[in-house]
């Protein structure tokens, strides 16, 4: 294609954090710009934001739905749009936007409900756009690496998981002193049913389920709110069972004192075992039965050879650390070039086509209700809906 796409985005106003990720991460491998937005519920904030960002005033929208309105009847209309706003917009703006005929790349959750998830997944089909959520943890090389180990065989016949998702900035209420981030992650009108379940809960279980290629089947969850006057869930522990036998456990927190984006996965096989910390996300640690504990580094030669997604995920050499931003920006550039393919009328290639889809999204939806659910029984386990 001779020229880059056109993103439009919904949400990311002035001083908002995970807007301005997605927009470092789209433009990073030069393949978008962004042309267009509504950044705000407040139209002022949205018009400071299309200054702050150089873009034409014209193309800097009060709403969504005008948004929609007018890039339709443009020769240089939008390509695609990235939803960057608390959970409850998520699902109508995607519907409107896809139903309009644009591609859409969606934060996670990607709705409010198994049931908008379910109708989300209908229309995409229907619609036949290119939708994108955005669970960044799998655009990490080193994670692509542990999932072609699994699919490879080498650590055999997989027996348990165990992923961890703790943070402690949450430990004060401090939703209730004006913190932006804090106060709509806590409410339940915009953040849905669960609270750090959904938030960062759901990555792990995204995360276990990436790597391992298993879905969980059964649930045994128990949700905690440790501050007082706190309308969601704040810590969680569940067991799991996957659709092979294996059995795991995941735990997310946002109470615990001192750990700052704690995600990690270790994954027990018959033959051997990895381990992988987003905090060191460079390194995989690969453990067989009776040897030493391998280290496999990010950017060598013996990577690539053993993971072509991971090679064709990184960037830079070996020794100069790749981390957060260009993982958002692998899920971009394979959206991209899957939406470049579709609009030139091109099979994609299995490579490009690695990123998270609202089936993942389905899946996080369908985990949210099923933790949530499990917690309030006084069954021992709860099944996963199919």
């Amino acid at each position: 294609m001779k020229r880059k796409l056109r993103m439009g985005m919904v949400g990311g106003g002035p001083g908002a954090f995970i807007g301005e990720v997605h927009r470092k991460a789209a433009r990073m491998d030069g393949l978008i710009d962004i042309v267009a937005g509504a950044f705000d519920i407040d139209p002022a904030k949205s018009l400071q934001m299309g200054q702050a960002l150089c873009i034409d005033p014209d193309r800097t929208y009060s709403t969504y739905k005008e948004m929609i309105k007018k890039e339709s009847n443009r020769d240089d209309k939008i390509d695609f749009v990235a939803i960057t706003t608390p959970n409850n917009w998520h699902f109508p703006i995607a519907k409107d936007f896809l139903e309009a005929g644009f591609h859409v790349m969606c934060e996670k959750p990607m709705t409010m409900t198994v049931a908008e998830a379910k109708a989300l997944e209908k229309i995409v089909a229907k619609t036949k756009r290119v939708f994108g959520l955005m669970h960044n943890y799998t655009g990490y090389p080193m994670v692509k690496l542990a999932r072609d180990m699994v699919k490879k065989g080498d650590l055999g016949k997989i027996l348990k998981v165990v992923v961890q998702y703790p943070q402690g900035w949450l430990i004060k209420p401090i939703e209730r002193e004006g913190q932006q981030q804090a106060a709509w992650r806590t409410d339940p009108k915009q953040s849905g049913a669960a609270g750090c379940i959904g938030d960062i809960g759901t990555h792990a279980e995204n995360l276990a389920e990436y790597i391992t290629g298993l879905r969980i089947k059964e649930i045994c969850a128990d949700l905690s709110t440790f501050v007082k006057g706190r309308l969601l869930d704040d810590d969680g522990n569940c067991l799991l069972r996957f659709d092979n036998g294996a059995k795991g456990l995941l735990h997310a927190s946002q109470i615990s004192i001192g750990e700052e984006n704690g995600l990690a996965i270790w994954v027990y096989g018959e033959k051997s075992s990895l381990e992988w910390h987003q905090e060191h996300p460079n390194y995989l640690y690969v453990k067989v039965i009776d040897g030493p504990v391998q280290v496999w580094r990010r950017g060598n030669d013996y990577i690539g050879k053993k993971s072509p997604a991971a090679k064709k995920n990184t960037r830079i050499p070996f020794g100069h650390p790749e981390a957060f931003l260009e993982a958002f920006a692998n899920n971009y550039t394979n959206f991209a070039e899957t939406l470049i393919a579709c609009i030139e009328g091109k099979k994609p290639s299995p490579l490009s086509l690695d990123f998270p889809t609202v089936h993942d999204g389905v899946r996080g939806m369908q985990f949210i209700e099923t933790v949530v659910k499990s917690s309030k029984s006084s069954q021992k386990w709860t099944k996963f809906p199919k």
